[in-house]
């Protein structure tokens, strides 16, 4: 895949799959702004982008992606560094787990905040530059549990269940200005979110995967290098589901 002189900008860039789809583009030849709230983690992220091809540019932005404000100071800023933006990846997320009867309003808040509202300011402020240069590749991070729900995940699996209505409605708008949306929905990725699982739940999870392992975030991150190529150019609206096949 051939990136260069593209420009991806990145949330939930800090650690896990943000850091490694940073990676991954980084290699093809992308320059990236790298979003999040802890600057030592985002700047961790960018060496190892530099590590995975010397030269590239990697900038680091400190920002809170649930205040539509900073998003959009932040993709301003995105657009002085680098005069253009190509690419637009919403992978910040957080996972609160409660059971519906103990669910409090402030988990809910947080959840759709996080997860679905901090994407829908991701859309609307990179679309502007992407409309005036006429292309453009925004992907949307969810989760198979958006697809199929689980026991203690409602608030979860709701905001990341609204990623994917989310991309299939601003690709029906962005598409006549050749903006392609889609969304990715991993499985079990090994990240630090997911090693707070007990293990049982673990184990269950892996023996449901064709592969029988759980994923790395490198899997999710080649996938959504793909959706920003030129391979998938008329790919929109779409759902990937990266999960080694546990949902088939």
């Amino acid at each position: 895949m051939n990136f260069e002189g593209k420009v991806a900008f990145i949330t939930g860039a800090s650690r896990g799959i943000g850091r490694a789809i940073a990676a991954e583009l980084c290699k093809g030849g992308t320059d990236v702004a790298l979003v999040g709230r802890d600057r030592a983690a985002l700047e961790e992220t960018a060496r190892h982008c530099v590590g995975e091809r010397p030269g590239a540019v990697a900038h680091v932005i400190t920002a809170d992606v649930t205040d539509q404000a900073a998003v959009e100071a932040a993709v301003a800023e995105t657009m002085e560094r680098f005069g253009r933006l190509d690419f637009a990846v919403a992978n910040a997320g957080q996972s609160i787990d409660s059971l519906l009867l103990r669910l409090k309003p402030d988990v809910i808040d947080r959840m759709l905040d996080v997860n679905l509202k901090s994407a829908f300011y991701l859309c609307g402020a990179v679309a502007k530059p992407m409309m005036k240069q006429r292309a453009g590749s925004i992907v949307l991070v969810s989760s198979i549990v958006g697809l199929i729900g689980n026991a203690g995940q409602a608030a979860y699996a709701a905001s990341k269940a609204g990623l994917l209505a989310l991309a299939k409605s601003v690709a029906k708008e962005l598409g006549s200005r050749n903006i392609r949306v889609n969304a990715v929905a991993p499985g079990l990725i090994e990240t630090a979110m997911t090693e707070k699982m007990p293990d049982a739940a673990r184990e269950a999870l892996i023996k449901q995967a064709a592969l029988g392992r759980a994923g790395r975030p490198e899997d999710v991150g080649g996938v959504v290098a793909f959706l920003c190529s030129d391979a998938a150019a008329y790919v929109t609206g779409q759902t990937i589901v990266v999960d080694g096949g546990v949902l088939m």
